[in-house]
């Protein structure tokens, strides 16, 4: 029996990043649904857990988390003997390596990303009107944030170096929605190196499995 518990439900792009780490880790886990439609995030008993009511929150025996980066990191150091032995590196030189990248997702690259995952694939979903303002705004500062990663993905097959790492793998759920369930995938797909990139970080089995779940066909 997995002593691993991720609460969430696989759609949440936080949530599919810490499914991706432990898929890739081969960690066993139990996936608990959250349904945040009825407000089960904020309940108190969830709060005690989690006190932002945001999802994930996850629980490694008597270990308790959130923050999805902050989540892969633990599970790529407790489990650094089995699965992708990479994913967070060997040693500081590429540890700090992959956390430069890592940082550059989550302070550059997410928030406009994620701003345009929810205005153009969620929005509509949610019957919400979409704003152009932040719909412009935000594709701005995506495409400068690609246009680094396509001379970095120039000299280097990913981002951290030769290996796939939590730096590429924190990525995905972001451009997934983007890529395939929006108008505006060409803005990673036109770029030749940030599109071999993509293709080849989407098609591992750990984020083939996820995009399943996310589908309902695991």
């Amino acid at each position: 029996m997995a002593s691993v518990k991720i609460y969430g439900p696989p759609i949440s792009t936080a949530v599919s990043r810490v499914l991706a780490c432990l898929l890739e880790k081969e960690v066993q886990y139990k996936l608990i649904n959250v349904n945040m439609a009825k407000g089960e995030h904020k309940k108190p008993d969830y709060l005690k857990l989690q006190p932002f009511g945001q999802v994930p929150l996850f629980q490694d025996e008597d270990i308790t988390l959130f923050e999805s980066r902050a989540i892969c990191r633990y599970v790529s150091e407790k489990y650094s003997s089995q699965g992708n032995q990479s994913l967070w590196g060997k040693g500081p030189l590429e540890r700090a390596s992959i956390d430069q990248w890592l940082e550059a997702e989550g302070q550059s690259f997410n928030p406009p990303s994620a701003a345009l995952v929810f205005q153009l694939a969620f929005a509509p979903r949610m019957r919400i009107k979409q704003d152009s303002v932040v719909i412009d705004k935000s594709l701005e500062k995506l495409i400068k944030v690609l246009d680094v990663y396509e001379r970095r993905l120039e000299e280097s097959r990913f981002l951290a170096g030769e290996d796939f790492t939590l730096a590429d793998l924190s990525h995905l759920p972001n451009i997934q929605y983007l890529v395939k369930g929006t108008e505006k995938g060409a803005i990673f797909t036109s770029r030749q190196n940030v599109s071999r990139w993509w293709e080849e970080i989407s098609g591992r089995d750990s984020w083939k499995k996820v995009v399943d779940l996310q589908s309902g066909k695991a």
